[in-house]
């Protein structure tokens, strides 16, 4: 006699029993206790931020680098070359290629949430054993087993995995498209420093020029002056001393700007096609305003801030995914199709075949694995914080050194315009003297270097003015600070 387990008065202790060790199975599977994330992402007000800017949303798009910030110098030129660098550079369409990865993954994540259904046929002529678990007339013989399926499957996403990781890989998508951008901010501040360098390359070098002409005419002079006996051969070796001085400092200069020019055009993607570029002039480059404050507000816009608020977002969400992994996995498995043994049976009726049921994964003895893989998680997290603790700290840094930087030269450039006034008064007052008799040109010319030393200051101020606006432009974002009122 067959006696059921569940028929004997033991069977409620027993399936009393069975309902506790499935209950402390489920609660072992959920314990995660002890493990999670240490860093903390700074406070915007520890670094003088308003709240917004570093506590803006991840979903929120960083300002794109094409809004042609560079169009605001004023140059024509400038803006056709960033313009090309944008189209052509390879290490953008890299950029973008990496953006399309992670949104072809973040596709793969979310189709996990949704049915999946296959269909499968196959025939096998088969030799069925005679000494097998097949009765005759089926034992012995080679017969056709045809067979079609149509299965499904769903998974019911009760604790969140399939959303935490849905989440986690469009958070990947938003850091890649930050990624993007942050590239192409980059290359157009390469572009404009660039640009900036080959102007001021070129003013020099037209500076140079009037300098070797000015100092060639003091020579001339003093030649004449020894051939009437004004002068002394030392006087005209000192002169003289000057010219190649004047003239090697000439071939430097063409020697950087050859090189500025080549390395702008790597930048344009156009290794030989700025052969015949024709850049514009300094002076003609539209000064933007010196900004009277630190537009820390701005910060938020930066692209690779955005990337890195990105990625600790997706790590957050990567966390609760390995959280979600200590519980359950319920999915209905069910399948439909047809089975015979025989081509001619499988459309007859009784062929066909079913089922439909749950399938339950319970994590119980790889508890270990679990948590060291959550530790793992929540480690990239603590790096993920560090990583955009430290980029806004050093963006905060980059503003504040560009906007002193700035600041410094507006007021140095007030001095050198007082300064190259009053060497333009002396040479005045020189040309004068002159022109009525009570001086000699060589003070005429040596009036007129002096005022070339100061024009060359002026020069100089006027590109490290422009470097600083590009890298300030970059420091916020591609955002165009205002000076205030």
């Amino acid at each position: 006699m067959r006696i059921s387990l569940f028929s004997t008065p033991r069977a409620p202790l027993r399936r009393s029993a069975t309902c506790a060790a499935l209950a402390l199975s489920l609660a072992g599977c959920a314990n995660f206790g002890g493990i999670g994330t240490k860093a903390q992402m700074t406070a915007p007000q520890a670094l003088g931020l308003p709240s917004a800017a570093a506590s803006t949303p991840a979903t929120t798009e960083p300002a794109a680098p094409r809004a042609a910030w560079w169009s605001r110098f004023g140059d024509a030129q400038l803006d056709a070359l960033v313009q090309m660098a944008l189209d052509k550079q390879p290490s953008l369409r890299l950029a973008q290629a990496r953006v399309e990865r992670a949104q072809a993954l973040a596709g793969v994540v979310e189709s996990a949430d949704l049915p999946n259904v296959n269909a499968s046929a196959e025939a096998m002529r088969q030799r069925i054993t005679a000494n097998g678990i097949y009765p005759p007339p089926l034992a012995g013989n080679v017969l056709e087993m045809p067979n079609a399926q149509v299965s499904a499957s769903y998974e019911f996403d009760f604790f969140g995995k399939n959303r935490a990781a849905l989440d986690a890989a469009l958070g990947q998508v938003r850091a890649a498209q930050a990624d993007s951008q942050a590239a192409e901010l980059l290359l157009a501040t390469q572009v404009t420093r660039s640009y900036f360098s080959l102007l001021r390359l070129q003013a020099l070098q037209d500076l140079a020029q009037r300098n070797l002409a000015q100092r060639e005419q003091i020579v001339a002079l003093v030649k004449a002056r020894l051939d009437a006996g004004l002068d002394s051969p030392a006087e005209l070796r000192n002169s003289e001393a000057t010219l190649p001085e004047i003239r090697q400092y000439a071939e430097s200069l063409r020697e950087q700007a050859t090189l500025t020019r080549n390395a702008l055009a790597a930048l344009t993607g156009a290794p030989l096609g700025l052969q015949d570029l024709k850049p514009g002039t300094l002076s003609r480059i539209t000064a933007l305003p010196t900004p009277q404050s630190m537009p820390l507000d701005l910060l938020a816009n930066r692209p690779d801030v955005a990337a890195a608020r990105a990625r600790v977002q997706a790590g957050l969400s990567e966390v609760e995914v390995a959280k979600a992994q200590f519980y359950p996995n319920i999915n209905l498995v069910a399948f439909a199709g047809l089975n015979s043994i025989g081509f001619s049976n499988i459309s007859k009726a009784g062929s066909e075949q079913w089922g439909v049921g749950p399938a339950i994964r319970l994590p119980i003895f790889d508890g270990a694995r679990l948590r060291s893989q959550l530790k793992g998680k929540s480690a990239d997290v603590d790096m993920a914080i560090e990583t955009y603790n430290a980029l806004v700290v050093d963006a905060v840094r980059e503003v504040a050194d560009q906007v002193a930087s700035l600041q410094s030269i507006a007021r140095q450039a007030q001095e050198q315009q007082a300064a190259q006034a009053s060497a333009q008064t002396l040479y005045d007052i020189a040309a004068q003297r002159f022109a009525a008799g009570l001086g000699n040109q060589a003070l005429v010319l040596n009036a007129q270097t002096a005022g070339l030393t100061q024009e060359r200051q002026a020069i100089e101020l006027k590109a490290r003015a422009l470097d600083a606006h590009a890298q300030l432009l970059r420091a916020t974002g591609g955002s165009v600070p205002t000076a205030a009122p």
